[in-house]
């Protein structure tokens, strides 16, 4: 766009008003993750077993571990029968010890939880054995409650912060723009030549854009279908391994720091990769390795703690790395006329997504590595998709609709291709031009 460019540059490309909105975006931040990972910690794992107060009466002389070896069949590792007992019958203590009980059926008098921790949700909904599913829907809904409220809520957000300046030009709302960008100059201490400002015009008149838009032209069809299934894979694989923290071996506590941890350099690191990969390289890069790891994890044995451990936090490393290269890529993808509508599009997919990762864990009664496999197989999945984009990397992000659409080589059915090989004029009366490149 003619003039946008140039003003940046003059007010600092990243200066002390953009690290304020950028402290302001983060403070809205920073409460979430204690209320999606929260419930971790309220419906930790419960040592457990059935209540047979039916054999007190019969057997108030023994001990409670005579009781129990009497009234709870056992694992193969010797341990305890969580989730079954031996059926009642009307037979004395003698006949009981002689003869045994064979008989087995799921516990009809509730739970004991030997441990005499401080009551949790766990042990005061009895949320284990045919109940602990309710864990996981628990997780769903709350999840869904937030892609709700993000749908009902998300325009009052905008108002903790200014409007993009981008977007005003573009709207020709051009002494709006002229304002915002004289208020972050002199809050960077910078000035802008008024020649400058001057320049600041759009390129033509933008029409309102809606959601309509992305499917109505093939490449933005193309290109919301390829990104949001990035976003999809991302969501799904995040949290699946951030929901699934207790099932790794180790204390959940530690676990949970050395995830959350882990993520400062993981999405840190992410802007030193793309630069030197580029967005497409580094996107597939990170989804392709986070894949693999979380097909990985289920092959170690269980007795190996510390190896699914450490293989799980490289999978949060680089899912969160994946995670943060989608908001840059989607961002130089769509143009600034419809640029909010495709970042909304794919965050909703990315909340369908979270809303199903913990819904996925359910499959774990089939066979506990159902679940992983469906983490890893999405993101690999992703990653070979991303080789479909376009590389966005030093070009200047597009304004227009045609400053996306009219760079693509036109097909055999493109309208706008007249005999001779030249593009007829856009509904605008414009033919675009080529992208200009920027450092970054």
């Amino acid at each position: 766009m003619s003039g946008v460019g140039e003003v940046i540059k003059a007010l600092d490309d990243f200066g002390r008003f953009q690290h304020c909105l950028v402290a302001l975006l983060t403070l809205n931040s920073i409460s979430h993750p204690f209320h999606i990972f929260g419930q971790l910690f309220m419906v930790a794992e419960e040592p457990h077993y059935c209540r047979t107060t039916w054999f007190s009466a019969i057997g108030s002389n023994l001990t409670e571990e005579e009781r129990l070896n009497l009234t709870l069949p056992r694992k193969s590792d010797g341990s305890l029968e969580e989730c079954s007992m031996f059926t009642p019958v009307e037979r004395d203590l003698d006949a009981i010890v002689q003869y045994g009980l064979n008989a087995t059926e799921t516990c009809r008098e509730g739970w004991v939880y030997p441990s005499k921790r401080e009551p949790s949700l766990v042990t005061q909904f009895d949320l284990v054995c045919d109940r602990k599913d309710l864990n996981s829907i628990s997780q769903s809904i709350f999840i869904l409650g937030n892609l709700a409220g993000a749908l009902v809520f998300s325009a009052l957000s905008d108002r903790v912060l200014p409007e993009s300046p981008r977007w005003l030009v573009t709207k020709g709302r051009i002494e709006e723009a002229k304002k915002l960008f004289q208020k972050a100059a002199a809050v960077n201490k910078r000035s802008i030549p008024p020649k400058t400002l001057d320049q600041l015009k759009p390129e033509k008149e933008a029409k309102s854009r809606s959601i309509l838009d992305l499917a109505r032209h093939s490449h933005l069809r193309k290109v919301t279908f390829l990104i949001s299934t990035v976003w999809f894979a991302n969501s799904l694989a995040y949290y699946g391994l951030s929901l699934n923290v207790g099932s790794f071996g180790l204390n959940i506590y530690l676990t949970q720091l050395i995830f959350g941890a882990v993520e400062i350099p993981g999405r840190s690191c992410t802007f030193f990769v793309m630069r030197c990969l580029g967005r497409k390289k580094c996107q597939s890069f990170f989804l392709l390795l986070g894949g693999a790891v979380c097909l990985l994890i289920p092959v170690i044995p269980k007795d190996l703690p510390v190896v699914i451990t450490v293989l799980a936090v490289i999978g949060k490393f680089t899912i969160s790395g994946s995670f943060t290269t989608s908001y840059v890529y989607t961002t130089e993808l769509f143009p600034t006329v419809i640029r909010q509508v495709g970042i909304a599009v794919c965050q909703t997919v990315a909340r369908v997504a979270a809303v199903s990762s913990p819904l996925a864990r359910l499959l774990e009664k089939y066979h506990p590595s159902i679940p992983l496999l469906i983490f890893g197989g999405t993101a690999i999945g992703a990653g070979i998709l991303t080789f479909f984009l376009p590389e966005t990397q030093g070009k200047e992000l597009p304004d227009y609709m045609d400053d996306v659409i009219g760079n693509q080589k036109p097909s055999k059915t493109d309208t706008r291709v007249l005999e001779n090989g030249h593009l007829k004029p856009n509904e605008d009366n414009v033919i675009s031009i080529q992208i200009k490149t920027t450092r970054f």
